[in-house]
């Protein structure tokens, strides 16, 4: 019979796995086109995914609530309208249920392109391409079962198996006649740290949500992967404060628009990335993607108090009006859950506003795979001393702190400190007279 394979489908560049959260079909049900079949979630956003054929779902390899790769098969479709035929059809993946490689019991035995499956011969999950490693260089089930994994709940990765086959070449000894080879043991994988915590008897026991488990591991791992390094510098943004001021009714009234100081600061970081494009990169092993398009991710808390990075596409292509009209319209989408996946993806660069809570500096965890974060503090008057043609003077001025946590892997100090300064500048010497 004709059939079609349902896969995890890939939910953004940077997004390699994804939970199913909801099935609404079950094994038997006819569907249609464009019916929505399951629901799946990511640290960033959560989506309907619909079916792309016609047909009746004849099997559904995973639960809800299972953390899966993308590309993995998560149900079969026998296509309407088809009569018994040995040949598959799959628009979705070119790779079938019977085309993922089968792991052999005793290992010295290629596995033929059988039906059986790693899943009844273990609970552990393993994605297609490390059971394809494994097929490939001869593994026994048992040998895969002993790799430490790296990944989530110990999943192993790609980089586990490669690491266990290296170490298992230099140290594996020859065999000059029929025997038990002795395997040697993987390595040792250093163990979680785990802070002990006594709780007393009036204390409140929260558990984690999926998206704040999400959230903890992304910023866990953004600190093991970057050495991040912050800069501080004030800036006097007087000239911008009475600019607002001035004009805040009357841009109102125009575009319909409130403006607020992010647009200006999202604005004013456009410009600078344009002059120092590896601020507006990401480190991909040991090789630098500088982007063309600079994508603005602005971090907005919901109202479950869960964090979510909308992106302005393009920012540097967009005068002060539209960055305006593209962060309120992604502000109010975020709070109200109506953000798309396309609304979350492909950001190049984050700014965070701790002035919304009026705190006046922070050092931010980077988003990664991007190489640097600003964080924009509170704005407040502050006496400062100031050069008059009659001398120095000490007058009140409207100054904030801002501060670029960067990744110190690619971005020295003195790249770093230069375009924060360079932020600093074009925030400094806003047009009191500026028209829009």
């Amino acid at each position: 019979m004709a059939q079609f394979n349902i896969v995890l489908p890939k939910l953004g560049e940077s997004i390699q796995e994804a939970t199913v959260t909801k099935w609404f079909v079950k094994e038997g049900d006819t569907i249609h086109e464009d019916d929505i079949l399951f629901e799946v979630a990511t640290d960033k956003v959560d989506s309907e995914i619909p079916s792309p054929v016609d047909g009746t779902i004849i099997k559904i390899f995973h639960p809800e609530n299972t953390l899966l790769p993308v590309g993995e098969i998560l149900a079969i479709v026998k296509l309407e309208d088809e009569d018994e035929n040995p040949e598959t059809s799959d628009s979705t993946s070119t790779t079938s249920e019977s085309n993922i490689p089968e792991l052999t019991k005793d290992r010295g035995q290629k596995g033929d392109s059988g039906v059986d499956d790693i899943r009844s011969l273990s609970n552990r999950f393993y994605s297609p391409l490390v059971k394809k490693i494994a097929q490939e260089e001869n593994l026994s089930v048992s040998e895969l079962e002993n790799i430490p994994g790296t990944g989530d709940r110990g999943r192993v990765r790609k980089n586990d198996i490669l690491q266990y086959l290296d170490n298992r070449k230099v140290v594996e000894p020859k065999v000059v006649a029929p025997q038990a080879q002795v395997l040697p043991q993987p390595a040792a994988q250093p163990a979680k740290a785990k802070v002990s915590v006594s709780v007393g008897a009036e204390d409140q026991i929260i558990e984690m949500d999926r998206v704040r488990k999400l959230i903890a591991e992304h910023m866990v791992m953004s600190k093991q992967v970057s050495a991040h390094v912050t800069s501080v510098v004030e800036a006097d943004v007087t000239n911008l404060v009475l600019w607002r001021n001035q004009y805040k009714d009357e841009f109102q009234k125009k575009y319909g628009e409130k403006i607020t100081f992010l647009p200006i600061f999202t604005e004013a970081v456009a410009q600078a990335l344009t002059e120092f494009p590896l601020l507006n990169s990401s480190v991909d092993g040991e090789r630098i993607i500088v982007h063309r398009a600079v994508n603005i991710g602005i971090a907005v808390a919901k109202p479950d108090g869960n964090l979510i990075v909308p992106v302005i596409k393009n920012a540097e292509e967009k005068n002060l009006v539209g960055i305006t009209k593209s962060l309120n319209k992604l502000a109010e989408a975020a709070r109200n859950n109506k953000l798309s996946l396309e609304d979350i993806q492909d950001g190049t660069f984050t700014i965070t506003n701790f002035g919304s809570f009026r705190n006046l500096i922070g050092t931010p965890i980077i988003n990664q795979p991007q190489v640097a974060i600003l964080a924009t503090g509170n704005i407040e008057k502050k006496p400062a001393v100031m050069e008059l043609p009659t001398g120095d003077a000490i007058v009140i001025r409207h100054k904030m702190f801002l501060s670029l946590s960067y990744d110190h892997r690619i971005i020295d100090g003195a790249l770093g400190g230069a375009f924060l300064r360079r932020i600093a500048d074009i925030l400094e010497e806003f047009d009191i007279n500026r028209t829009f």
